[in-house]
């Protein structure tokens, strides 16, 4: 951690008002602080350019909706994020069923167009790492090709983790993208990054929100995400989902096209075993 005059006890100060009595750290980047009224509160350094207030923008975004939980944001700068913490619980079926029937609520509350960014967020945002363009489209087919895919594509060729006679399978998705993605849907609201670590179950009952990476987009894409890197009692939050707002049939066969977008980040950012892992998919697309 840094010195207290640019570090996460400065950052709780600057945007609670109130005094530090501890610091425990988390992370290399996050930081429990607890404030001299009692309160403990997360300090995030974010390394990503613009990442802070992308993040910010995007958790009062995603809570505005009074679907999903999401920890309040006390304020951020271009370098440090303070939000709340969330309070500690374990995943059970229950919770997991109230999960998805919340996110598909969330969901319904829609954004502007496929790729806007949260009301104050930027263009140029960012998912983990890895730089994220919030450039709005009408149609998802050719938005999720031109801004999900091909980018990260590109930069997978140009640093060598794809070879350039592997980039043909998922140019050809990129082709064929209109007649595989079933019935067109309005732009949901997206959480974006929604792997289970972005799903914290609170000793509340309920599933919290952190980390997101939020955009207008198709909702299967969380969903796509959640069963990529797993998601405790999986089932149960598909189920609450369907209850609350139905799938376009089909959706199951949809999911490895959705998971091409984080594939690919993390090809980026991790290397050569999520690109097999995207190649993969891809096949598997151009298989049905």
């Amino acid at each position: 951690m840094q010195s207290s005059d640019q570090g996460p006890e400065a950052a709780a100060t600057r945007f609670t008002g109130r005094a530090v009595t501890g610091v425990r750290p988390v992370s290399g980047t996050l930081a429990e602080v607890t404030l001299d009224d009692g309160r403990v509160v997360m300090v995030k350094r974010q390394d990503a350019p613009g990442g802070a207030g992308a993040e910010a923008a995007g958790l009062r975004w995603l809570g505005a909706a009074g679907a999903v939980r999401v920890p309040a944001v006390h304020g951020h700068d271009a370098r440090w994020l303070v939000t709340d913490r969330v309070p500690e619980g374990r995943p059970d079926t229950r919770a997991a069923l109230r999960f998805g029937r919340d996110l598909a609520t969330l969901h319904s509350f829609g954004a502007e167009a496929f790729g806007a960014p949260p009301p104050g967020g930027p263009t140029d945002a960012s998912i983990g790492l890895a730089p994220m363009r919030n450039v709005p489209g009408t149609d998802w087919p050719h938005w999720y090709a031109e801004h999900r895919v091909l980018p990260y594509l590109r930069r997978a060729v140009d640093d060598g983790t794809l070879r350039a006679a592997e980039a043909g399978v998922l140019e050809q998705v990129c082709e064929r993208l209109p007649g595989l993605t079933g019935p067109a849907e309005p732009p949901a609201r997206l959480h974006g990054d929604l792997w289970h670590g972005n799903v914290l179950w609170g000793s509340d009952g309920h599933a919290w929100l952190i980390d997101p990476a939020a955009h207008g987009g198709h909702r299967e894409t969380d969903l796509a995400m959640l069963r990529l890197f797993g998601c405790p009692h999986l089932d149960e939050v598909l189920h609450g989902y369907q209850e609350t707002a139905p799938l376009a049939g089909g959706w199951r066969d949809r999911v490895a096209l959705h998971q091409l977008f984080p594939l690919l980040v993390h090809t980026v950012l991790f290397g050569r075993s999520y690109a097999v892992q995207t190649l993969e998919a891809a096949r598997a697309v151009l298989a049905r």
